[in-house]
């Protein structure tokens, strides 16, 4: 099977043609420009790198986007006294899938170089005292939404991990978060009633996003509250859709697909039939076998929103190999969902904060969800 490599080496010709089209990034049917490339494949080699960005951002404090609404002037402090869990990789949500990075590497690859060093900074992080600061910040008065539901998603993502993870670091550490991860499933189940209309954006808020990956936790943890919640606000919002503006995106800062990560989300919720006569009405065009789409095109890694598009394309991968995955008549998404992978994953290793601090979880999850035969 091939190495990550391989495909390296062929990328720098790739990257240069496409940084001479356009910018606008459409879809296409074109035929000739459908191209067969490799599959990439996370390996330990990789995972060792993969592994030094979170373990590089997560305790470096600034820069720091707070995010944060004060109610008076006591509430300005160092990010390592407001979260002393999740401080480091520029904001919260960040540090948090950065920890989800570093349990997922570990999972798969538990002889890493650093295993020692992860399972110990992680353990110092996530600690019981640590999590109860946190917890104490999201009970403030005006801290209802914050966080809401991109950093509520990721947070679940981890607890998704640590449970899923076989281990004795893995037992104490999902213990230590357990209280965090209530309070942000019951965020979840208190939040959705009340919203009346999704967010179909290409960032943060997007909502079949923030579903896609609670519904993902409550699915491992059979909890079924959340299931309910999720299912059923999901459904009122997206079942009658159709028709997506697939060519309107990506937008100039988008690091996700609204079209994509909606069709993703009801992948998860229905049946293969009923899924399926949804995805004809919804995304007609993907059943084509000579569909195409062309990569999110950066043109600034120093830019911290120009570089959100090698977001999109990682995104825009883990949902297409979503899609296409037990659904034969969609296997060339697949091809699609390596082309994305491949243009952005050799940038994510440069030594810009603004990409580094995030890509590599965005990156480690769409790679684990191309399937290698």
């Amino acid at each position: 099977m091939k190495k990550i490599i391989v495909f390296l080496a062929t990328l720098a010709l790739v990257s240069c043609n496409t940084s001479n089209k356009k910018q606008s990034v459409k879809e296409t049917t074109n035929k000739d420009a459908i191209a067969i490339v490799a599959a990439p494949k996370l390996d330990l080699e990789h995972a060792n790198k993969l592994s030094e960005l979170p373990l590089h951002c997560m305790h470096v404090e600034y820069p720091n986007k707070l995010s944060q609404v004060l109610e008076n002037s006591s509430d300005l402090l160092p990010p390592k006294t407001l979260h002393p869990a999740f401080y480091g990789c520029f904001d919260w949500h960040s540090a948090v899938h950065g920890h989800w990075s570093l349990v997922v590497l570990l999972k798969q690859f538990p002889n890493l170089d650093n295993a020692k060093e992860i399972k110990e900074r992680l353990l110092k992080n996530i600690s019981k005292e640590n999590i109860e600061t946190e917890v104490s910040y999201f009970e403030r008065k005006f801290n209802k939404s914050y966080e809401r539901t991109y950093g509520w998603a990721w947070l679940l993502k981890l607890a998704e991990a640590l449970h899923t993870w076989d281990d004795d670091t893995a037992r104490v550490l999902e213990t230590n978060l357990q209280p965090l991860t209530n309070l942000i499933v019951q965020k979840y189940i208190d939040y959705l009633p009340k919203l009346n209309y999704p967010l179909r954006v290409g960032t943060h808020t997007n909502t079949a996003f923030g579903l896609s990956f609670a519904y993902d936790y409550a699915k491992t943890v059979d909890h079924t509250l959340l299931k309910n919640a999720i299912k059923t606000r999901a459904l009122f919002f997206f079942e009658k859709d159709q028709g997506c503006p697939l060519s309107w995106e990506p937008g100039g800062a988008d690091f996700l697909s609204p079209c994509l990560e909606e069709a993703a989300l009801m992948k998860r919720l229905l049946i293969k039939d009923k899924f399926k006569t949804w995805l004809d009405a919804f995304l007609p065009q993907l059943k084509d076998k000579n569909f195409a789409l062309e990569t999110g095109v950066v043109s600034d890694r120093t830019d911290g929103h120009l570089v959100h598009l090698d977001g999109v394309n990682f995104s825009r991968a883990w949902n297409l190999n979503t899609i296409a995955k037990d659904l034969p008549e969609y296997e060339h998404l697949k091809n699609i969902a390596n082309q994305h992978i491949n243009y952005s994953l050799p940038s994510i290793f440069n030594d810009d904060y603004m990409g580094s601090h995030w890509l590599g979880s965005f990156a480690i999850y769409a790679l684990n969800t191309v399937a290698n035969d």
